[in-house]
């Protein structure tokens, strides 16, 4: 006998749930991409993607994951032998980092490891070390998935404005736009990155990259390929040309639906303040439960958390045990460790994360934790009790 039937949740930093009605609004023939209702629909995509990151500017839309969006990034606003500084809290700025590097972009590295945010001080003794302006770019993310730390990118931008640096301030927001509060022209961002998976609940396959015009500057001396350069796609003059080639026609659909939801309806605040309920919710379960001195926050400060995802870590090799147990018992599916000295097995299980991210509410959100509860008992790790009473209290002061 298994209790495992009936519909599962991806409880898993993104992909994150999609919803039926995004689903079924990409359930149909495919359109014609040369004129007719998906040249207007795709049009009323930017306007709504713009109030999401909180901008005015300009908005490319790339078919590719976000790893797109990154190489976009750079080739249009680097060349090789440009000089930028990538500011790791995880895994994820540094990979941005790397991709730089292959192209030929010299990269400077400064890691703040797994456990907290940029130093925003740091930065900018670094900005006026560099007095001559080698460094083109500054490379973060907002949130990093692997660690759940999220930087203070208003605090970031303050501090390459008070050293007087003139560099692209890039900001990564793959796993944290439509989720944690994110301003980009309020905050001075240059160029954000994301993704639609995660905040934007639409199908992996679709990336976005947003700039302003001083990063519209860089790119005319920039040598970007005919397939990455934003301008066409910023700017079209056919919509063939708008996305180097044929529409990804299923995803615009979808992206249109998920929009409806999250700016229309929910409106981009309460998105965010859902969003930082339902992190607390969590958080409140996760008090407890470390109690019994095998689980604990990976980020400690709550001031430093995503409201996107938790990392959690074990002593041992419980996570894995967990997420596995969760898995096939209960249909819920937890995040894999990331970041954490990969490919030591060591490391693997003694890390695991929690996705609470886009399409969510209560039941949700208690299932989640009802399972891992359930897991926990099942498998006689050492816990706190009542953490889904913790949960529930928190939840039922701010519904």
């Amino acid at each position: 006998m298994s209790l495992n039937f009936g519909r599962t949740i991806l409880a898993i930093p993104g992909p994150s749930v999609i919803p039926d009605r995004v689903l079924n609004a990409m359930h149909r023939a495919s359109p014609n991409i040369y004129e007719g209702e998906l040249i207007d629909l795709t049009a009323s995509l930017y306007p709504d993607l713009k109030t999401v990151a909180q901008t005015k500017h300009h908005a490319a839309i790339y078919i590719g994951n976000g790893h797109a969006a990154w190489e976009a990034a750079l080739e249009n606003t680097l060349n090789a032998g440009d000089e930028t500084l990538v500011l790791s809290t995880g895994r994820f700025a540094a990979g941005w980092g790397e991709m730089a590097r292959r192209i030929g972009i010299e990269t400077q590295i400064m890691d703040f490891g797994m456990q907290g945010q940029i130093d925003p001080n740091k930065l900018e003794a670094t900005l006026r070390a560099d007095k001559d302006h080698k460094l083109k770019a500054i490379i973060c993310v907002q949130t990093d998935t692997a660690s759940s730390v999220k930087n203070d990118v208003a605090a970031l931008r303050k501090a390459i404005d008070q050293s007087g640096h003139e560099a692209l301030f890039m900001v990564d927001c793959i796993a944290s736009l439509g989720c944690d509060r994110f301003e980009m022209d309020a905050w001075g961002v240059d160029v954000m990155v994301a993704g639609c998976q995660k905040g934007l609940m639409t199908p992996a396959g679709v990336s976005f990259v947003y700039f302003n015009d001083k990063a519209a500057e860089a790119r005319k001396t920039a040598s970007p390929s005919l397939y990455w350069d934003w301008y066409p796609r910023a700017n079209p003059e056919a919509f063939y040309q708008q996305f180097a080639g044929t529409a990804p026609t299923h995803h615009l659909y979808g992206l249109r639906e998920a929009l409806d939801i999250l700016v229309h309806e929910e409106g981009i605040e309460n998105a965010w303040a859902r969003h930082e309920t339902m992190a607390h919710a969590v958080w409140a379960a996760l008090d407890v439960w470390a109690q019994g001195g095998v689980l604990s926050h990976n980020i400690e400060d709550v001031a430093q958390r995503t409201t996107a995802v938790s990392a959690i870590n074990t002593t041992g090799a419980e996570s894995t045990a967990l997420r596995k147990w969760c898995e096939a018992n209960t249909g819920v599916t937890l995040g894999i460790s990331l970041g954490f000295a990969e490919p030591s097995e060591t490391e693997w299980n003694k890390h695991f994360r929690i996705g609470h991210m886009g399409h969510l509410n209560i039941h949700m959100i208690m299932g989640t934790l009802g399972a891992m509860d359930t897991a926990l008992k099942a498998l006689n790790i050492p816990h706190g009790e009542n953490a889904l009473t913790a949960a529930a209290k928190l939840l039922a002061q701010r519904a």
